[in-house]
């Protein structure tokens, strides 16, 4: 069964690309990193377009259970 694609608690503003690094099996760590130097090799907008997209279109990730 696949997990669905939702952002994460493990977050530095949105958890977005946490959350997509997660769905991937990748460490966020390193799809941070190839994210943001995607993001600056393309002229930065439309990396942050993107961004800014799924933010709004990904669900928020589940309440943590304690």
């Amino acid at each position: 069964m696949s997990r669905p694609l939702r952002r994460t608690h493990d977050s530095l503003i949105a958890g977005v690309c946490g959350g997509v690094a997660e769905y991937l099996g990748w460490s966020p760590r390193w799809f941070r990193v190839f994210y943001v130097l995607l993001s600056v090799l393309s002229a930065a907008f439309p990396g942050i377009l993107v961004y800014l997209v799924l933010w709004f279109l990904m669900p928020p990730p589940e309440p943590e259970l304690r």
